[in-house]
């Protein structure tokens, strides 16, 4: 990718040019006043190498026409490899061991992992605050990589906690990745369930045995860049359950498969819409220093509706 000679800021993902904010971001620049209304993407593969994640951080570091960049899919590998590049880490990103957010401030190189934060605005949106208090109801998180840890640790939080948290993943590593987050946490003891589910039909099982209301969480990936569900297509939802799907684009078949079941068993569906603006808008407001409002995170999602219409 040649840089632009002008100001610009960067998203770092796997196939950054299908993504709605490329036309969304001219129109936020707008709204939000920012000094250029370029967004360039870099894409990289699912296993691109460590040298892949150094270099592009330090391309991030070193051209002075970059302010900065979002970071998805790879937050996780761009810490791994490349964390010692950046010159402040805020607790989360240590704690989670991810990057989401890449800024500078003045010659400091800046990381955040904002998805705690994202991810309980956005959970806030259609849960009520006393939900779990006053249900009884469980939460399946699908997925243990950036998100699912990010959920989990928001949920540590709320006021009304959940009477169970089940968090599953495919391999054992993640799990214990999971754990230690928890630990450095200082999330108590028996909080969270680190299950691992070698087939969807497992996770489907627990899934299918949680308590009405139950929130189910993908937060695996799946149905993004790569196709596919983490459930089979025969799971049986718990009745008047929140079924969340983290991804907003892509084929999207664990959403598909919440459809199906919605008005039968009176569930609450919810896409990756609101999870993007919040997402999106946090990290713009660290690259470029600015505080969000309410009104005009408001004003930003109907804008990024406009543009998806």
């Amino acid at each position: 990718m040649t840089a632009p000679s002008s100001d610009y800021m960067g998203f770092v993902g796997v196939t950054t040019g299908s993504s709605s904010i490329m036309k969304v971001f001219p129109l936020w620049a707008d709204i939000l006043g920012l000094p250029t209304r370029t967004l360039v993407g870099h894409d990289l593969p699912m296993d691109a190498t460590p040298e892949q994640y150094v270099g592009l951080v330090e391309q991030i570091r070193d051209d002075p026409h970059h302010r900065g960049a979002l970071v998805t899919t790879h937050k996780m590998n761009v810490y791994a490899a490349a964390s010692g590049l950046f010159d402040e880490l805020d607790p989360f990103a240590v704690s989670c061991s991810e990057i989401s957010s890449i800024a500078k401030r003045g010659s400091l190189l800046s990381g955040r992992a904002k998805d705690p934060i994202t991810v309980d605005l956005a959970l806030s949106d259609f849960l009520p605050a006393d939900h779990f208090a006053t249900t009884g109801a469980q939460v399946i998180i699908l997925g243990a990589g950036g998100s699912g840890t990010a959920l989990s640790w928001a949920l540590s939080e709320r006021t009304d906690a959940p009477s169970r948290v089940v968090v599953t993943a495919r391999d054992d590593e993640k799990l214990d990745h999971l754990r230690e987050v928890h630990r450095q946490h200082g999330t108590p003891d028996g909080f969270i369930e680190y299950v691992r589910t070698d087939a969807p039909e497992d996770a489907a099982a627990i899934v299918a045995a949680a308590p009405p209301g139950s929130l189910i969480v993908n937060a695996t990936g799946l149905g993004k860049d790569r196709p596919g569900s983490p459930l089979p297509d025969d799971v049986v939802f718990p009745d008047a359950a929140y079924v969340w799907e983290f991804n907003y684009r892509g084929s999207l078949e664990f959403l598909h498969q919440a459809r199906v079941q919605e008005s039968a068993r009176a569930l609450h569906v919810i896409d990756g819409g609101r999870y993007f603006i919040h997402g999106w808008s946090q990290v713009i407001a660290d690259v470029f220093e600015l505080d969000l409002t309410p009104e005009i995170v408001e004003r930003l999602a109907d804008a990024a509706e406009s543009a998806r219409r």
